[in-house]
């Protein structure tokens, strides 16, 4: 009877001692000593989704993983994705991670004044992202940072920048100024697009607004250096000066050579740029210079434009420019 009792105690010890090691290789440190990127394919059953841990680095052994999970785990199912395991992950915490959904998130930063042709490159650029994706149109894209999964299209993440695009115009137009020079959402994008290459400084977003919100209503030219760029570029920069033969060409986009607004946008503005042209500065100014430290001067007479041109001449011959 003593010998059974000692025999009962020694298998009881060494169960314990087992079930203290099972734990601890599935609730301990795992193997990776960096963070790992692991791509679960959609439709993979738990055994894929091991071999391709394993194959990782991010647990030891895709047999014992799976005989854990069952032993473990609940039944949550596993999703597909695109995982960053941490380094040290037990394999208890790999497989939380796989149920929870918590993908890796990439980014594609669409900065404000973007050209269409140049959202398409960052597109193209962006690792992750598949498939073939035309120009956008022009003014449909509304500039921000976009999340999104490797393995989606670049058509996907498109229709999610024009998407916000229209919601945002939508909000931004139902509360617009009355008396504005745009008649339509269309044509704020147009504007917008105009402001936002004009000037980079936010103070002086809502008074550029004001004076091309004032030149619309007098039927006088915006005369806006960007819209004769646009057709030769599509908006990538000239890298030299405007040439004459360049402001004089009628070609629907050049504001010197026609009145009112260019044929489409010349960009894709930002939510500022959007605001101030919806909700310009009161100002009666009709014109703008540069003043030599990154910002503008306006004018609200030709008389003290031309002063103001005449400072400006000055401040470049100065700097050695003319």
């Amino acid at each position: 009877m003593r010998a059974l009792g000692c025999l009962g105690l020694l298998l009881g010890l060494l169960g314990i001692t087992a079930l203290m090691l099972v734990t601890q290789d599935w609730r301990g440190a795992g193997p990776a000593n960096r963070p790992l990127t692991v791509q679960i394919p959609r439709g993979a059953t738990l055994a894929g989704a091991a071999a391709e841990l394993e194959k990782a680095g991010a647990i030891d052994s895709a047999t014992r993983f799976r005989a854990y999970a069952r032993a473990f785990g609940d039944n949550t199912p596993i999703r597909a994705g695109e995982y960053q395991v941490p380094a040290s992950a037990s394999p208890s915490e790999v497989l939380a991670l796989l149920k929870s959904g918590k993908v890796r998130q990439r980014f594609i930063v669409v900065p404000e004044g973007y050209p269409s042709v140049l959202v398409q490159e960052a597109l193209l650029r962006a690792d992750g992202l598949v498939g073939a994706v035309p120009i956008p149109r022009e003014g449909s894209i509304l500039p921000d940072s976009y999340a999104f999964e490797r393995g989606d299209t670049r058509v996907q993440v498109v229709k999610r920048m024009q998407k916000a695009m229209r919601e945002y115009l939508a909000a931004a137009w139902a509360g617009r100024k009355t008396g504005i020079a745009v008649k339509t959402p269309e044509e704020a994008i147009i504007l917008a697009s105009i402001v936002e290459k004009e000037t980079g400084k936010p103070a002086e977003r809502r008074t550029v607004a004001a004076v091309y919100g004032n030149r619309l209503k007098q039927g006088m030219p915006l005369q806006a250096d960007p819209t004769v760029i646009y057709p030769l570029t599509k908006g990538r920069p000239l890298g030299r000066r405007i040439l004459r033969s360049e402001l004089e060409a009628k070609n629907g986009y050049n504001t010197y050579a026609s009145p009112g607004l260019p044929a489409g946008p010349i960009a894709n503005p930002g939510r500022a740029s959007i605001d101030a042209v919806l909700n310009p500065a009161d100002s009666p100014a009709l014109y703008f210079v540069a003043d030599g430290t990154g910002g503008h001067v306006f004018a609200n007479t030709l008389e003290q434009h031309n002063a103001n041109v005449e400072k400006w001449y000055a401040i470049r011959r100065a700097r050695g420019e003319m």
